[in-house]
Parts: structure tokens; sequence; C-alpha cells
């Protein structure tokens, strides 16, 4: 599929969301002009083909591709709901601290369940509790995919289940504003009402952190329409009820003030049928073309605009990396500071044996730039 073509198909997409959001049968008219395996793509890259199957129910088509996907989301759904009821059910009787985040609560605000599809449960623990919980998991039927190397640990268990238990909801990085704002969180959070460890933030402070989350990736490898899609259906959950003048304050603080502007204006007039100006399309690309978790080629060019254009110095970057990242994930270097020089070598032999094609193809995408 081309640019050109990929883009129409996008368009297409956002009608067919706009339609389920606001309770609309897309017209005949319409889906008689849509190629809907072109369709079927983007919103596969876009993790949204469960809202665009609900929309094409609503007009009678019962695309094979579409319904799968939906079925798969929903069983998904399900099962990711059970094994969190029951990890949540261990914390409670550890007397550890918990909180649901992000999709774990958006996908309730969407018309329909498994409407809002998930690729995980992440949830934010008490770090001094870290060893339990990881016993706690283990004794659950899951397996250790991560631990102790990044913001989360990550934990599996068959079929789909994937839980990622964050310590620090940005990684440990003091000179960076998202991290050091988020590093005493836990202060803040209030109780969810429902259990005496479980923990929740305020309907502000959640948007907030929806944003900044949001923000993170686009400011990296890019984000994607889902995203838009879930500002509109959060902004229409809360409606008028968010202390916008605390918002404000708090985006300030962050660095966020334009961007949240300029994406929320941009998710309500997408999803409400206004008309975009052009600079608003230009905008939209930028998310149409990342695809849900971003890509290399966004990754690279944001990196660039940061460091003044400087491909050596990404490159070095690239091979050496922050202290905070050091001390995570190489611990025998961080400990052992003499051998600090040869870090780069290390991680140069594991990337060429172990991801030989992916640094091929940053590489290839560096030297367009």
């Amino acid at each position: 599929m081309n640019k050109h073509d990929y883009k129409q198909n996008a368009y297409y997409l956002i009608y067919l969301i706009r339609c389920v959001l606001n309770k609309k049968i897309p017209s005949k008219e319409k889906l008689g002009k849509m190629d809907l395996s072109g369709v079927f793509a983007v919103a596969q890259a876009h993790s949204l083909t469960a809202i665009a199957a609900y929309a094409l129910e609503s007009a009678g088509i019962y695309d094979k591709d579409f319904e799968e996907e939906k079925a798969r989301a929903i069983r998904k759904t399900i099962i990711l709901d059970t094994e969190r009821e029951r990890v949540f059910s261990e914390f409670d009787k550890a007397g550890i601290w918990y909180m649901p985040l992000k999709g774990i609560i958006l996908k309730d605000y969407y018309p329909a369940f498994g409407m809002r599809q998930m690729a995980d449960n992440d949830i934010l623990i008490d770090r001094s509790r870290q060893e339990d919980i990881k016993r706690i998991m283990l004794s659950c039927g899951f397996y250790v995919k991560s631990y102790d190397k990044s913001k989360h640990d990550v934990y599996f268990k068959e079929p789909v289940c994937n839980f990622q238990m964050h310590v620090s909801l940005f990684e440990e990085d003091d000179n960076d504003a998202l991290y050091t704002y988020y590093k005493n969180i836990d202060k803040r959070l209030l109780s969810d009402g429902t259990s005496k460890y479980g923990r929740s933030f305020t309907k502000e402070d959640y948007y907030l952190y929806i944003k900044a989350h949001e923000y993170r990736h686009y400011n990296e490898g890019g984000t994607g329409l889902r995203n838009l899609v879930d500002i509109y259906v959060l902004l229409n959950e809360f409606k008028n009820g968010l202390d916008w003048d605390y918002i404000k304050a708090e985006l300030s603080k962050l660095g966020m003030t334009d961007y949240e502007s300029d994406s929320r204006k941009l998710a309500l007039k997408l999803f409400d049928g206004v008309k975009l100006t052009d600079s608003e399309k230009k905008y939209l690309d930028y998310f149409i073309f990342s695809g849900t978790y971003g890509n290399t080629k966004n990754n690279i060019s944001n990196a660039l605009k940061k460091n003044g254009g400087s491909k050596a110095r990404y490159i070095i970057d690239r091979l050496i990396p922050p202290m905070y990242v050091i001390k995570k994930r190489y611990p025998m270097f961080y400990k052992h500071r003499m051998i600090l020089p040869f870090l780069p070598v290390y991680r140069l032999a594991v990337v060429l044996v172990q991801k030989r094609g992916k640094i091929s193809y940053e590489l290839k995408t560096l030297i367009k730039q």
C-alpha cells in the first residue's frame, strides 16, 4: 500500500470510528468507496480493528478479518480482567498497594466491551514490595520476562496475558521533567473506594498522566490514532467535570501545554466531524503514519532534532546509554566503572548477533535522514 492509499484508508477508518462514537450508522455511499482490506491494514497498525468492526456491524457488514480481530480483542480483555482480579486479590491479602493504569481504566469508557483493544495490564505498584510481587506473580502461574531492568517488570502467562508492573511511571532520569514530576506520585494517590490497598488518580491527574504518557511516545517513536480516540472518549466521559485551571497549571510544570492543547483540539475536531485546517491535516499525518507504538523513522528524526542534527552524536548516544540505563540493564558495568569504556563494544556485539536485521534497518533509515 503506497503512502497516498494508506492515508486515504486512515481517513475512512477515522470516519468509521466517528460514526460508532456518535452512535451513527456509516453511510452506504461512504462504505461503497472503501477497500476494507486496506482499512483493515491501517486499523491493525493502530490497534483499532475492534472499534471499526463495531462500526461496520452497525451497517450490517460482518467482514471476516474485522470479526476475528474483534473476537480476539473481547477474549483477551476477558482474560486480562480475570487474571487482574486474581492478582489484585493476592495483593490485598499481602497488604500491597496497587493502581491500574492506562487502558485498564480507559476501556470501560468506550461504548462497548472489547472495543478498546488491550495489549497488556499496566499497574503501578509499591516498589518496596517488588520481591513479594514477583513471588505472587509466579504463584499465579506467570513467568518473568523482565525484572528490575527498567521502570516496569514484565510477567507473562499463556496464552495472551501480559502484565507490566510499574515501579515508576517514567524511566529514572532526574533530568527528565516527566520523571521528576511523577517521582513521588504515590503520595498524591487516592483510595479507589473498593479496596483498602487499591489506589487511583483524581480525574484531573488521570487525564494528565494519559497525556504525559502519550507525549513521551509522541516525542520518541510517535503515537497513533488510538491515542486520539482515547482522549476523545475520555473527554466525553468527564464532560465538564474537569478542573481545567488545575490541569493547565500542571501542564505548564510538565512542559506539555502546547502539545495537550493541539492534540486535544485535533481529537475533538476529528471525531466531532469538524473540518480540519491544512496545518491540522499535516499534524494528523504524524499520528497516521506513526502506528500504535511509533516507528524507527520517527525515533531517529526526533532524536536528531534534540541533538542538533548530528548523526555521529546519535550513534554515540545509541552505543553509550545514560547511567540510569546502565545501572538497570548492565549492572556489571555500572558496578565496575573501570570497564565502562568496553560497554559500547559489548552492546554492538550483542545487537549484531541478536538484532542484526533491526540495526541494519536503523542505520539505513539514519543515512536517509
